[in-house]
């Protein structure tokens, strides 16, 4: 199957982010109550939704912290409510970056994701600078299996997925949007788990960068990865080989 899958050349070399913030019930009640705003509090009619609950209860999210957080962005129960924002710009090198924000404040936001990319080498741009540079993907990452790649790549197919191949030990999937979770259940119906279910942006073509603009791009992508209202961080970049090596 053609390549779209560009997620191993730009992948963070480090744990995952989320597993290791303090904040991470934060992030995952603002995604919860995004997509609950935006799709209303059906899971079974709400697929941003679905995929939120699911990502909260594999990080241990309490299901009465999941219902509050339905019931608020739904407006059942008064609190803080937060809204999606796509920001787009530049790091160093000329990387394209595009960053998704859960906020209640906008104008707080924004500032501080201004104030990260110009100390670090890059600058925010205008709405649509850099999303034509992405497109939109399903990611699915699967589970340990004894199933061969060719039988994978056989229920890949007929469920309707463009992709599959192998990063480090892992399996994963890609899928157009709208059939993500379609992909998902046939590989569960099929006996096999899925470890990871999620909406990315996957970059057309990379930029290589220097061994300089690396560095300061690294700091920029981390800085902007730990920021409280930003959810995910993609980017068209591609370090040197053999960068962040230990």
């Amino acid at each position: 199957m053609s390549g779209h899958s560009k997620w191993a050349n730009i992948k963070r070399k480090k744990a995952k982010v989320d597993a290791v913030k303090g904040n991470v019930f934060s992030r995952l009640t603002k995604e919860i109550m995004a997509a609950a705003k935006r799709g209303g509090g059906n899971p079974d009619h709400n697929f941003k939704l679905r995929l939120a609950i699911q990502r909260a209860k594999e990080n241990n999210l309490p299901q009465s912290n999941i219902d509050r957080a339905i019931r608020r962005a739904t407006g059942q129960e008064e609190g803080v409510q937060y809204e999606e924002i796509v920001y787009e710009g530049y790091g160093p090198g000329g990387v394209a970056v595009y960053l998704q924000i859960l906020t209640d404040n906008r104008n707080r936001t924004a500032g501080e994701i201004r104030h990260i990319f110009s100390r670090h080498g890059g600058s925010l741009g205008e709405t649509g600078c850099v999303a034509w540079m992405f497109e939109a993907k399903g990611r699915l990452t699967l589970g340990p299996t004894s199933h061969s790649e060719e039988e994978l790549l056989d229920i890949a197919i007929l469920a309707g997925a463009d992709d599959l191949r192998r990063e480090d030990d892992e399996y994963v999937v890609l899928t157009e949007p709208e059939v993500l979770d379609v992909v998902r259940q046939e590989f569960e119906n099929q006996g096999i788990s899925v470890s990871e279910a999620e909406l990315v942006r996957l970059p057309k073509t990379l930029t290589a960068v220097s061994e300089e603009d690396a560095m300061q791009l690294e700091t920029l992508i981390d800085l902007l990865e730990d920021h409280d209202d930003v959810e995910k961080v993609f980017f068209n970049g591609e370090f040197p080989e053999g960068f962040g090596d230990e």
